[in-house]
């Protein structure tokens, strides 16, 4: 029980001062005492997208209300595409983060922005980038069919464009995921082993240059095969489709922290606590965050302290998660 409670106490290891900040800046910005400048914008947003990947969320979460306020300050005093497409970026980036740590309410603004922001664009991959991040939150609102349907306008918009173009050809296979993950919580399994095949037929003819921004490869679909089956209820192929792929195939540590999560949440769909309690530990090796900061994952390591306590790894696991991260943001 006091390995319960401890677990449970911790709770988010991102301060609440920095939440309610970034809040404030939704609500009503920061004052700026310089004009936004695109350029500078766009290496901060270069560096809060390094953050996201390898899993520094609080540094990340520290960063965005000054540059959200500077992206969409820019979007409005610069009304054009390039303008309109960095600040859905940094919208988007800001969305990711708010899903993992749990912040719904907040993801749903800065997901609805980027939306807006996005059209304005005209950029049919920065727009298929924000519906892919829409759909994320409206499926943790409980509304996968909404989800659905905003995925699917995403893929036929990029199939439009002809998929000439390298992010546009990556994009519309990320989207073919997101697509293949909405069929598996609408409990459509015919649907999202379809998708996630041609999906996979799309990645093949990418190049498979990692360290790029949409850079997409077999390693990644493999990734989201996991993730669906598991969704569908079926640990054994979830575990399956992950037995082969290595983490190094994955080009940052958020990503291979995500995998190994997801394989952690196949193991204790099938009822193996210490298997569980080991990929959730070497996901906690890639990314702390991965395991400390969502919800549904640490979820599963207070479970796992609860009824498990003495199968190897999970004293472990319950000190590494009870650990409060102390790190300060940089200035």
């Amino acid at each position: 029980m006091h390995r319960r409670t401890l677990l449970s106490a911790v709770g988010l290891a991102i301060p609440a001062h920095l939440l309610a900040k970034l809040d404030d800046a939704l609500a009503v910005g920061l004052a700026s005492p310089t004009p936004p400048d695109l350029s500078r914008i766009t290496a901060r947003l270069t560096q809060a997208r390094a953050r996201y990947d390898m899993g520094d969320l609080t540094r990340l979460i520290a960063d965005l209300p000054e540059l959200l306020t500077n992206a969409h300050e820019a979007a409005d005093l610069h009304p054009r595409p390039d303008a309109y497409t960095l600040a859905a970026s940094c919208y988007d980036l800001a969305t990711l983060a708010l899903n993992k740590i749990g912040g719904h309410q907040a993801s749903r603004i800065t997901a609805d922005r980027a939306t807006m922001l996005a059209k304005l664009s005209g950029s049919p991959v920065s727009m298929a980038s924000s519906a892919r991040c829409l759909g994320i939150v409206l499926r943790q609102e409980g509304r996968e069919a909404v989800a659905d349907q905003v995925t699917l306008r995403a893929i036929a918009l990029l199939e439009s464009t002809g998929l000439t173009q390298p992010a546009e050809a990556a994009t519309y296979a990320q989207m073919l995921c997101a697509s293949a993950y909405n069929s598996a919580r609408l409990g459509d399994r015919d649907r999202a082993l379809s998708m996630i095949r041609e999906a996979s037929q799309a990645a093949a003819h990418l190049p498979a240059i990692l360290g790029q921004r949409h850079a997409f490869s077999s390693a990644h679909i493999a990734g989201y095969t996991v993730s669906v089956h598991w969704r569908l209820g079926d640990a054994g192929a979830a575990l399956h489709a992950g037995h082969d792929l290595h983490p190094s195939q994955l080009p940052t540590p958020e990503r291979r922290g995500r995998l190994h999560t997801d394989l952690a949440r196949a193991w204790w769909q099938w009822g193996k606590p210490e298997q569980t309690a080991s990929a959730l530990l070497a996901a906690y090796r890639h990314a702390p965050s991965e395991v400390r900061d969502r919800p549904a994952i640490r979820q599963i390591a207070v479970e796992l302290a609860e009824r498990h306590p003495r199968v190897a790894g999970v004293p472990e696991l319950t000190l590494a998660v009870s650990h409060r991260h102390r790190s300060r943001p940089s200035a």
